[in-house]
């Protein structure tokens, strides 16, 4: 397994990171306990979570996903083995049980979440500490049409008090690094920018990323690479779409869209003959389709690790068959070829 550099901090993570957030949900403790030992076997040493785990999200599961890693950290002794990047809700009306409505980027939500969120990982520090979407007016999500009628002109403001914030979690022992989730070009150069000596430099934004939503390559790529605050790929098989499980209408019992009541943003209307043509890229070069999928995130030079997250000890035996895979380029310029006919259909 290969590890790379976190940022400029002194860490080094693996090139695949263990998606949790199914962890208390579609995934009880004793096989998310199987997990965490299989991807640790396999080299991973990162293990990414947030504090509205676990998905799909609800007040009875609402910090499941960090109670289990926190039980397997006990039973296992392994903390000093895994590197723990975990979030901070953001704005979140929609889910009021998350302490108490109290989500936000403010000091005070921002310190009561990381304190809950060691009480349940059941450790004196985090690795990596996120937010895990802004507190202002963004076009995420999926979503295409910026809400500049929202916009204040006061948006940095947040930014410099979660930095502060973040810095008073750092000096406590707390936290140990700074990252974003859910950001933009903007939001990311603007974190760059308030970093001083007092205030930490972040060193990681997680955003989608796979081959039906290749948005990140416009903007933010070049911030990743150039100031080296490199991309954590969540949702690298598109939430399960790049499997071709959901093709011609179905719905598999147990898969996430059978059991998420929010609607899927990769169930949009180019979905069905994009995925079909990747599928068939990968069969013509006697490929997994997963495998490729897969591949072909890691191997993007602005990534730092690429988080899979599986329901079944299956599905993640399945996915880490794919963990030394490197893509041809005679695949990668077919999967281009697509790309350009068929761009971020799911973004």
């Amino acid at each position: 397994m290969q590890h790379r550099p976190l940022g400029r901090s002194d860490l080094k993570v693996s090139a695949w990171c263990l998606g949790t957030m199914t962890f208390g949900a579609q995934t009880p403790p004793a096989d998310a306990f199987q997990q965490m030992d299989m991807a640790l076997d396999a080299g991973i040493n990162f293990f990414d979570t947030a504090e509205m785990y676990a998905v799909p999200p609800s007040a009875a599961t609402q910090g499941a996903t960090e109670r289990i890693i926190g039980d397997w950290l006990q039973a296992r002794g392994h903390r000093d083995r895994v590197i723990i990047a975990t979030k901070v809700t953001g704005p979140a009306p929609g889910m009021p049980w998350i302490r108490g409505g109290q989500t936000g980027l403010q000091r005070q939500k921002i310190i009561d979440a990381c304190d809950d969120s060691l009480k349940r990982l059941q450790t004196d520090y985090i690795d990596l500490y996120q937010t895990h979407w802004p507190q202002r007016p963004v076009n995420s999500f999926g979503t295409l049409d910026f809400p500049a009628a929202k916009v204040s002109g006061r948006e940095g403001e947040v930014i410099d008090e979660t930095l502060d914030t973040m810095a008073d979690l750092i000096r406590a022992g707390k936290i140990r690094h700074v990252g974003l989730s859910n950001e933009t070009p903007w939001g990311v150069m603007r974190h760059l920018q308030a970093a001083n000596d007092s205030r930490p430099r972040v060193v990681s934004i997680q955003n989608p990323y796979n081959l039906l939503n290749r948005s990140f390559e416009v903007g933010l790529s070049e911030i990743a690479l150039q100031e080296q605050v490199g991309l954590l790929a969540y949702a690298p098989l598109g939430a399960g779409t790049l499997t071709g499980k959901y093709l011609g209408g179905q719905l598999p019992k147990d898969s996430r869209r059978a059991n998420d009541r929010r609607v899927s943003r990769y169930a949009r209307p180019l979905e069905e003959v994009t995925v079909a043509a990747y599928l068939d890229i990968a069969r013509r070069h006697g490929l997994d389709p997963v495998h490729m999928a897969l591949a072909f995130v890691t191997g993007r030079p602005f990534v730092t690790s690429n988080i899979i997250g599986a329901t079944t000890i299956d599905q993640l035996r399945h996915n880490l068959a794919a963990i030394d895979l490197t893509l041809s380029p005679e695949i990668l310029r077919d999967i281009d070829a697509l790309h350009d006919q068929h761009p971020n259909p799911c973004p």
